[in-house]
């Protein structure tokens, strides 16, 4: 079967077979990308389909197939930039791959929403769900082991239990602190940590953004012979521009001496230049600033900021085969797969 517009015949298979002087069977094998047949016989079926406007009825192929053709991302919310830009990715992703994509929001923390998510999940609508997990979300492996496609997004622990996608953050985030210590900092104020900071702690995180990226920088420090001053660690709040802004305030007001800032996401960043410039003080030459997730602002803000790499390009792609993985039945173990970040260097640092 094929889509048509109002008003105009529908081009079938059978119309494309006749067309090119070929079986039902070579003109499927065509459309499926299957088959052996010799390569001017595709080209020829290939003319045909195109002259014909030949459009496969995915709602039939997928009905053929046992498949709803369709995924499911799950975010905490699509406000963030790095939250918007993953949802835009795995959308042109799934496109590639043959999929239509529902995105959902849920409602993280104690509302348990993920939690709902994963046990109402509807596979008579959807082959497989992609979770990206809200650093506040408080699930178990059990809400994790389900018997349907499930990849996992993010810094959070999945135990095993499902595959599991993510940025290195602890790799990322000492190489964002060994960048500016290379460049000449030595006072490092970290924007973007939870609760109170006890070094120790921190420095055995093995679950969520802030503490991953706190741990790195803990790292990196350790590793340069820098010390980490416990008053330059400050909470982030929701990681927004304006808890950027308060935050470095709040070090200049206190009189803290820093020279460089490790700020956990670019909102934070760009929060954060903002109160150096209202302040007077010089970016780079007095504090360099580095950020995470290369949000299209980065580039174009004064002075561009110097961010880590989200590696979507490799992070999304990974997810995809993943998820087909699953979506196909194969027997596989769960795999976690930690995409290392790299610098984007811009006029931020030196």
């Amino acid at each position: 079967m094929s889509e048509t517009e109002p008003g105009r015949k529908r081009v079938t298979l059978r119309d494309v077979a006749q067309e090119a002087g070929v079986s039902l069977k070579t003109a499927s094998n065509v459309i499926n990308d299957s088959g052996r047949m010799s390569a001017e016989t595709r080209t020829r079926v290939q003319e045909v389909i195109d002259r014909l406007g030949y459009r496969v009825n995915m709602s039939a192929r997928n009905l053929n197939r046992n498949s709803t053709g369709v995924i499911t991302l799950a975010v905490p919310k699509l406000t963030p930039p790095y939250l918007a830009e993953l949802a835009n990715r795995v959308i042109d992703q799934a496109r590639s791959d043959g999929y239509l994509v529902y995105v959902v929001t849920y409602a993280g923390g104690v509302a348990g929403g993920a939690r709902e998510l994963l046990r109402g999940f509807n596979t008579t609508v959807s082959d497989g769900l992609i979770l990206s997990m809200s650093e506040d979300e408080t699930l178990s492996a059990a809400d994790l082991n389900v018997d349907y496609p499930l990849v996992a997004v993010g810094a959070r622990d999945v135990w095993g239990v499902c595959d599991h996608v993510t940025c290195d953050d602890v790799q990322a985030s000492r190489e964002a602190a060994s960048y500016l210590i290379e460049r000449g900092s030595r006072r490092l104020a970290v924007i973007g940590s939870r609760g109170t900071y006890d070094e120790t702690t921190a420095a055995q995180a093995t679950d969520g953004n802030a503490g991953l990226r706190l741990r790195g920088v803990i790292e990196a420090c350790r590793e340069h012979g820098v010390r980490l001053d416990p008053d330059l660690v400050v909470d982030g709040g929701d990681w927004a521009i304006g808890c950027g802004y308060k935050a470095i305030q709040q070090l200049i007001d206190a009189g803290r001496d820093f020279d460089g800032v490790v700020a956990f996401n670019d909102q934070l960043a760009i929060g954060v230049l903002s109160a150096l410039a209202a302040n007077g003080i010089d970016v780079p030459g007095q504090v360099q600033v580095i950020g995470f997730d290369d949000i299209e602002e980065a580039a174009y803000l004064q002075p561009p900021l110097t961010t880590m790499d989200p590696r979507f390009d490799a992070i999304v792609p990974t997810v995809g085969e993943r998820m087909l993985i699953r979506i196909a039945g194969r027997s596989v173990a769960p795999e976690l797969i930690r995409i290392p970040s790299r610098v984007i260097a811009r006029s931020t640092t030196r």
